[in-house]
C-alpha cells in the first residue's frame, strides 16, 4: 500500500532537479509540505503560507525594483555591479548559481512576464525553500557572513542536501530525495538568528560618480540591534517571525509522523503594504490576490500586537497648560521601527473638548500621506528633530533614520548616504545607547534625551488649552508605515518603469498605507 501511495504522489510532482543544479523551485516542494493540519484545526501548508510573504516576493517587489532602477541611474558606471549585489539577497538562487558558474546575475533581465534570463525561473522565486535549507553555519555571525555572504555547498558534484530541524528518514526521505534529488538532513542551526543575519545585514557602500566607492553605511542591522538587547540570551528573530505550532503536527502530507515545534512559515514582519501593491497591480505570480490580502492583514495583527505599547502618564492641568508624559515601549527585539530606513513610526496626539471639537492636535497625516508639521514632508532638505518634549502643533514625535550623503545633506539614496543624520528609533530592552556599536549607534537628539532609552522613550507634553477647555480628552496613537512620504516621492519622480509601476501600486494603497502600533485614551481632570 505504502509503495503504491509514493508512486502516485510522485506523478504529480514537478519536474526534479537535474544532476549539477544547485536549486529547486518551491513548486517542487509545495506538493508534499502542503495540506497538513495543526492540533487546533489550522492549516499549515508551507507553502501557501510562504508563498503570498515578501520572502516570496523578494524578487517581485515593485519597490525594490524601483529602488534598483533608481540607483542604476544615479550611478550609470556601476549599474552591473548594482545588480549583481542586489540580486544576492532577493533573487538568490539565480545568484549563486551564476556565481558557481563563474558569472554575474542581472535583476532586470529577469523581471516581467517576458523575461528571458538563463536563470529567470529561480530568480522570480525570491527567497525560497532550497536557500535556507541549504544554508550551512561554517560562518555564522562573522562579517564575511552578512551582505548574503550565507555559505552553501557550490559544489555540483555532491548529493544536495536540504536541512531541517527534524531528523527524517525511511520511505519519507526515499520520497523526497528520489522526486527532488535533495536529501533531508537534520541541522540545529535552522532557527539561528545568525542564519537571518547573513541577508538582513547589509552594509552600503556609498558611490562616487565614477562609481568608486567613498563611503559606508549600515543600511539594515536588525540583528546587530539585538545583539545589543537583552532578548539575546532567550528569543531569536524565528521565535517571533517563524513561531512554533501549539502541539505536534507533521511537516509534510506523505508518511510523515507528527512533530513538535514546527514553524510556520509566515515571516511576519513589517511590511504590510508590499503584499498590498502586488494585489493591486494584479502582479503575475503564485500567489492569489486573496493570499497576499491575508498576509497584509497577518501583518497588521502582528505589529497592532506584538510591537509596542503606549501609556499616558501624570496627566494635569494647571493654569491653562495640559503637561503629560506619552510612554512608548518597544516590545521588539531590535530597534522600532528597524531595518529599511524608509519606514516610520509617529506619535499621533489630540486633545478634544466635550463636544468633540479638536483643541489641540500633533501629528495628524494629511490626504498625501504627509505628516503634518513634519519638516522633512514639507522639504526634501530638511529633517524633524527628535523631541523631548511636544509643545507645539508643528512639533512631532517621529522615530526614524534618516540618511546623509558626503557632504551631510538629507538624501534617500541608499548609493549615497554615508551617515545617519537622525535615528531615534525606539530602543530594544537592555540596549545602552551610551556603549553601542557605532552601527547601531543612536544619533541626532536622542542621544543627549535622558528619557530616550533601552525599551522605551518618554515623551513629555506641554499645551496651553483654550479657556474653559476642561474637562477634556487627551488621545495618543502610535502610527506607522513601511514607506514614508519623502521615501516614495523621491522614487516617484524617477523616469523608468519601475518607479511609474510601483507610483501605482503605492497610489493605490495610499488610504491603507498606515498601521495603528498602539493608542492610549485620558481624561483630562478638573483643575
Amino acid at each position: 500500500m505504502k509503495r503504491v501511495l509514493i508512486c502516485t504522489v510522485l506523478a504529480f510532482l514537478p519536474a526534479s532537479a537535474s544532476a549539477g543544479d544547485l536549486f529547486l523551485t518551491s513548486d517542487n516542494c509545495m506538493a508534499c509540505h502542503n495540506g497538513m493540519i495543526s492540533p487546533q484545526g489550522q492549516d499549515l501548508s508551507i507553502g501557501i503560507d510562504w508563498r503570498s510573504t515578501m520572502m516570496a516576493n523578494a524578487s517581485r517587489d515593485p519597490y525594490w525594483q524601483a529602488g534598483v532602477r533608481r540607483e542604476t541611474l544615479d550611478h550609470p558606471k556601476a549599474s552591473s555591479a548594482i545588480e549583481h549585489e542586489c540580486s544576492l539577497c532577493h533573487m538568490p538562487m539565480a545568484h549563486v548559481q551564476a556565481k558557481a558558474l563563474g558569472q554575474d546575475e542581472s535583476v532586470f533581465v529577469n523581471l516581467g512576464r517576458a523575461a528571458t534570463g538563463p536563470r529567470t525561473l529561480l530568480a522570480q522565486d525570491g527567497v525560497s525553500c532550497t536557500v535556507c535549507h541549504q544554508i550551512r553555519p561554517d560562518n555564522f555571525g562573522k562579517p564575511e557572513s552578512f551582505v548574503g555572504g550565507f555559505s552553501i555547498d557550490t559544489d555540483s558534484s555532491h548529493p544536495r542536501k536540504a536541512m531541517g530541524p527534524f531528523d527524517v528518514k525511511g520511505p519519507v526521505a526515499r520520497v523526497m530525495a528520489s522526486a527532488t534529488l535533495f536529501t533531508p538532513e537534520k541541522a540545529s542551526h535552522l532557527r539561528a538568528s545568525e542564519l537571518c543575519a547573513t541577508c538582513h545585514t547589509l552594509i552600503t557602500q556609498a558611490l562616487d560618480g565614477d562609481g568608486k566607492p567613498v563611503g559606508r553605511l549600515p543600511e539594515q542591522v536588525p540583528y546587530q540591534e539585538w545583539l545589543e538587547s537583552s532578548f539575546r540570551p532567550s528569543t531569536t528573530c524565528a521565535d517571533c517571525h517563524l513561531p512554533k505550532v501549539a502541539g505536534e503536527t507533521p511537516v509534510a502530507n506523505l508518511l510523515a509522523e507528527p512533530r513538535s515545534g514546527v514553524g510556520r512559515h509566515e515571516f511576519l514582519g513589517g511590511n504590510f503594504m508590499v503584499p498590498g501593491i502586488l494585489k493591486a497591480l494584479r502582479a503575475p505570480m503564485p500567489a492569489l490576490g486573496q493570499d497576499l490580502e491575508r498576509d497584509m492583514e497577518k501583518t497588521r495583527t502582528f505589529l497592532s500586537e506584538k510591537a509596542a505599547t503606549l501609556a499616558i502618564v501624570d496627566p494635569a492641568v494647571v493654569e491653562g497648560k495640559l503637561t503629560a508624559t506619552l510612554v512608548v515601549e518597544n516590545l521588539a527585539g531590535h530597534k522600532l521601527p528597524t531595518a529599511y530606513p524608509s519606514r516610520r513610526a509617529w506619535l499621533h496626539v489630540v486633545v478634544k473638548d466635550q463636544a468633540g471639537a479638536t483643541l489641540f492636535e500633533s501629528g495628524a497625516l494629511d490626504s498625501a500621506g504627509r505628516i503634518v508639521g513634519n519638516d522633512n514632508d514639507t522639504d526634501a532638505t530638511r529633517f524633524e528633530p527628535h523631541h523631548a518634549v511636544i509643545a507645539s502643533s508643528e512639533e512631532v514625535q517621529i522615530y526614524e533614520a534618516i540618511l546623509g550623503d558626503l557632504q551631510g545633506r538629507v538624501t534617500t539614496g541608499l548609493l549615497q548616504a554615508t551617515s545617519y543624520l537622525k535615528d531615534n528609533r525606539v530602543l530594544p530592552r537592555g540596549f545602552d545607547k551610551t556603549k553601542a556599536a557605532a552601527d547601531v549607534a543612536v544619533k541626532g537628539g536622542a542621544l543627549a534625551d535622558g528619557d530616550f532609552s533601552g525599551g522605551a522613550d518618554r515623551v513629555g507634553l506641554s499645551v496651553a488649552l483654550p479657556k474653559d477647555a476642561i474637562p477634556a480628552t487627551l488621545q495618543a496613537e502610535l502610527l506607522y508605515t513601511p514607506i514614508g512620504y519623502r521615501w516614495a516621492e523621491n522614487l516617484r519622480v524617477v523616469d523608468s518603469v519601475e518607479s511609474r509601476r510601483f507610483a501605482r501600486g503605492h497610489d493605490a494603497m495610499r488610504a491603507r498605507s498606515t498601521q495603528r502600533l498602539a493608542a492610549a485614551v485620558a481624561t483630562l481632570p478638573t483643575p
